[in-house]
């Protein structure tokens, strides 16, 4: 019997068969198998990125990195284990013409690790999850899940509605294991109940398509235009800025470089929930964490971005207008063009590999980064055990947060600007963040500062309270997303064979209850 409104996440994942000692033909004495059961999320949790805005690899949800991550490790055929790492790789780095190229890969890439019996896939088990749907104030509609998360995931939080009290009543969610992971953004928020809370508070550029491989425009919009021929002829302009390695100081590429594509990008700014201004500086400091080694989880999880980076330009500034019956709301757009290396098939996955994009304001990152590099605490679970640190929390850590309000005090006073922003803050622009992120820490105990639309308001070790932000600077207006909890049911309505083709007409049913309002 679940409590009303409660929301119960389970998962079960795949199923998989691993059989021990690769002889496996000997039947009888001596052979051996061992039964399996791979969680779904835990296959792909190294290779998640949910570091700050960036929640790639752009092919997380493919069905062939699922199957490379479950099976290449056990693939004992030495000619066979080369020709998926090639094809693996052509695949991740858009090394093939056109998309039927690309599916060919993909299977070739699939048969090549099932050829052997070291591992084989003995079947598939459904996760189910439970909500509350009925007709009274608690139960909740509207609801967007993702194909492979499920409830605990982006969409979830952006699309569900209480059926009653709207604007002020309380979406009670359940998780079915106790918070483990520690709270911050760049190395922590690693199990159900952190995802979870930082689907939530934390707002990333794009997030996965719920329903298939693709993904989903929030913070930032784009529009890629490929290198064309040659294959990465595309120049890049000698004033675009490129992290230098090991420093992350922004130089200017210089001449004669070249891309794969180009993305623009329109970077929807808002205010952070400490009230200050997000800027160009905001937009740009990630590219320069991602070139400094700060943790192998971060080091690792920045590799791609590294990979593709070609270049970064800030075009400008435009402002848009939205109408709000008796007033216009203005909001800030930063345009940016980012160049990359290689292409893919999808242009969004091409979008979604380094987005111009952070959730927290640069200062944030830099008080996490002194923090590790005085040895207070590390950014990641393994590289706390093994330094003997606490794991960095923003939040639940009383000795780490006083560590941090030290901090604060002292950048404050002398208007502290990292070296990789100097040119683009001013010393007067920073003291304005360091007291303002002072004054947050006063209010509301905690350090977890963002751009998304929840904040977080109370926690105990049992349950989290978060406060929707509800503020007319934030750029997303309530419905923003209402197009992905519409099921999608389709049908093989007719089948005809043509010569060489078979033609497949499919039809939809799209089944939605609107809820029509008088206008005055």
């Amino acid at each position: 019997s679940e409590p009303p409104g409660a929301l119960k996440l389970r998962g079960k994942g795949r199923l998989a068969a691993r059989l021990v000692p690769p002889a496996w033909r000997a039947i009888g004495p001596g052979w051996d198998a061992t039964v399996e059961e791979v969680d779904a999320q835990e296959l792909v949790a190294s290779s998640r990125i949910s570091l700050n805005g960036w929640l790639g690899p752009p092919w997380l949800k493919e069905g062939w990195f699922h199957a490379y991550l479950l099976l290449a490790g056990t693939v004992s055929d030495a000619a066979a284990k080369r020709n998926a790492e090639a094809l693996y790789q052509r695949l991740v780095t858009g090394a093939y013409e056109g998309e039927t190229e690309r599916i060919g890969l993909e299977r070739k890439l699939v048969a090549l690790l099932g050829v052997g019996c070291e591992r084989v896939i003995l079947g598939y088990t459904a996760r189910r999850e439970y909500f509350n749907n009925s007709d009274y104030s608690e139960g909740i509609e509207n609801i967007g899940f993702d194909s492979h998360t499920g409830l605990n995931s982006p969409i979830f939080v952006r699309t569900v509605k209480l059926k009653d009290f709207l604007w002020n009543g309380w979406l009670r969610l359940g998780v079915e294991t106790k918070a483990r992971a520690a709270w911050n953004p760049l190395g922590g928020f690693t199990d159900a109940t952190g995802r979870l809370i930082w689907a939530a508070v934390g707002d990333p550029g794009q997030f996965p398509a719920p329903y298939n491989s693709s993904w989903v425009p929030n913070r930032v919009t784009s529009t890629v235009t490929a290198g064309g021929s040659p294959p990465g002829g595309l120049e890049v302009p000698e004033d675009a800025l490129l992290p230098e390695p090991g420093t992350g100081l922004l130089r200017p590429v210089g001449p004669g470089k070249t891309a794969s594509a180009k993305v623009l990008y329109r970077v929807l700014a808002a205010p952070f929930h400490d009230k200050t201004p997000m800027a160009v500086a905001d937009a740009l400091y990630p590219f320069s964490f991602a070139y400094r080694s700060h943790d192998p989880l971060i080091d690792a999880s920045t590799a791609l971005a590294r990979e593709w980076l070609a270049g970064v330009k800030v075009l400008r500034l435009e402002q848009d207008i939205k109408d709000l019956h008796d007033k216009q709301l203005a909001f800030q757009v930063q345009i940016i063009e980012v160049y990359v290396k290689h292409t893919l098939a999808d242009p969004r996955q091409i979008a979604a590999v380094a987005p111009p994009w952070s959730t927290l304001p640069w200062n944030l990152i830099v008080l996490m980064e002194e923090a590790v590099k005085r040895g207070f605490a590390a950014f990641s679970e393994d590289e706390a055990k093994r330094r003997g640190l606490p794991w960095l929390d923003l939040v639940r850590d009383q000795r780490l947060r006083e560590h941090l309000a030290a901090l604060v005090e002292e950048f404050g006073r002398e208007g502290y600007v990292p070296p990789s922003l100097r040119g683009l803050v001013t010393p007067e622009q920073a003291r304005a963040r360091w007291a303002a992120l002072k004054q947050f820490h006063a209010a509301h105990r905690h350090f977890l500062v963002t751009n998304g639309p929840y904040r977080l308001h109370q926690w105990s070790p049992s349950s989290v309270v978060l406060q929707a932000f509800r503020d007319f600077s934030y750029p997303l207006g309530f419905g923003s997303f209402n197009q992905y909890p519409i099921p999608r049911r389709a049908y093989v309505a007719k089948l005809e064979l043509r010569g060489d083709r078979l033609e497949v007409r499919a039809d939809e049913i799209l089944e939605r209850q609107v809820l029509q309002r008088p206008h005055r």
